[in-house]
């Protein structure tokens, strides 16, 4: 089995000869003499496109041989052409590459290990295993993609046994010989079986995204390449709306947003402030007045508990205030010896919610005419 994509990254069309074709419970199983097909591997997903008019859905090594799982059968000893997808494996080669770029500069500078890597969907994951300053990110940013602009050689070489052990590499475990070499002059030389591009240029740009705290280190979240490309133009069309929303220069959006977000909690300040005042209007008409049930349109569940509390502290009886809900009505209930009311409420009416001894507040499946004819009654 040759594996092509070891000696062109950017083979993506050959031609080769099926050796093997096995029936599977999901598909077939081919093997072929060489394969441009990258199999799933180092944290790197497997290459997809097509062998023949046959689609490669998954492609795995075992033992050294390379399987294409495939949606039909292709005739042993015939000559196939195959596809790779040539989009998907440009992707997969910036993000993988664009990672030991990283990771070679963070396990320098903080002496530590990576230990997890992950391409999703999205975006890519590095675990490392010791704290790493947030505030360090753009610095290791900008250097990361300074790699980028020099253009370098991405190299990959099998040492012999003695080469190998003088070669100061980066590795999760003990590696057996022969052991794959990946290099980046400078920056990274870690072993690995992945695929990559030939140049760093052709990883295009690197952005990280976060880094949050993980088992006593860290997990740094980054996009490559087109990823990276995409995610800059989806930001920059956002703040570009938000600039205009603000009127401000789409470098100075966070002013804009802070100065908003002053203005709005001035105002919410006085509209609560006017709020309590009107809570306070509403309870003086029941004042030494005995039970109350009192309704009012539009009342968040703190405002109903409020203008409730407001009632019952004048009202020298149960309190009871009725609110619009979504299904029916929201209700607070204040006062003494209330459990029986409630008891005979549920029995009435569809009814949600608890509180503390004297107390309820919850939904019930009713309209206001006749939550007020109950309390009535």
């Amino acid at each position: 089995m040759t594996k092509l994509f070891y000696e062109n990254c950017h083979l993506y069309d050959f031609t080769a000869t099926v050796t093997g074709c096995e029936r599977s419970e999901t598909g077939y199983r081919i093997t072929l003499d060489a394969t441009a097909f990258y199999p799933e591997g180092g944290g790197q997903a497997c290459d997809l496109g097509t062998l023949g008019q046959a689609r490669v859905l998954d492609v795995q090594e075992q033992a050294g041989e390379i399987f294409h799982l495939c949606d039909r059968p292709l005739d042993i000893g015939s000559a196939v052409e195959g596809h790779v997808d040539s989009a998907r494996r440009l992707d997969l080669m910036q993000q993988h590459s664009g990672e030991h770029i990283v990771s070679g500069i963070i396990c320098k500078k903080y002496h530590c290990n990576n230990v997890g890597f992950h391409v999703g969907k999205d975006v890519m994951e590095i675990d490392f295993d010791t704290p790493i300053p947030v505030e360090d990110l753009p610095e290791i940013e900008l250097e990361a993609n300074r790699a980028i602009w020099k253009n370098l050689p991405i190299l990959a070489t099998y040492p012999d046994p003695e080469a190998l052990a003088a070669l100061p590499y980066r590795s999760k475990k003990a590696l057996d010989w022969p052991v794959r070499i990946v290099q980046i002059p400078g920056y990274d030389c870690c072993a690995c079986c992945g695929v990559h591009v030939a140049y760093t240029g052709e990883i295009g740009l690197i952005k990280l995204l976060s880094c949050v705290k993980l088992r006593g280190g860290v997990r740094i979240e980054l996009v490559c390449g087109s990823r990276a490309l995409a995610l800059t133009q989806q930001v920059f069309a956002q703040n570009l709306a938000v600039s205009q929303l603000f009127s401000a220069k789409i470098t100075q959006t966070a002013a804009a947003a802070e100065k908003v977000n002053q203005t709005l909690a001035a105002q919410k300040l006085r509209i609560n402030t006017l709020q309590s005042e009107i809570f306070r209007n509403i309870s003086a008409k029941y004042d030494k007045t005995g039970n109350v049930c009192h309704y009012e349109p539009a009342l968040s569940g703190v405002q109903l508990r409020e203008l409730t509390e407001d009632i019952a502290d004048v009202c020298g009886g149960r309190a009871a205030v009725i609110t619009d809900g979504e299904n029916g009505c929201n209700l607070c209930i204040l006062g003494t010896e209330i459990a029986g009311l409630v008891a005979k409420l549920k029995v009435a009416f569809p009814t949600r919610g608890g509180g503390k001894p004297g107390s309820f507040q919850g939904t019930v499946a009713a309209g206001k005419e006749d939550l007020l004819a109950f309390f009535k009654g």
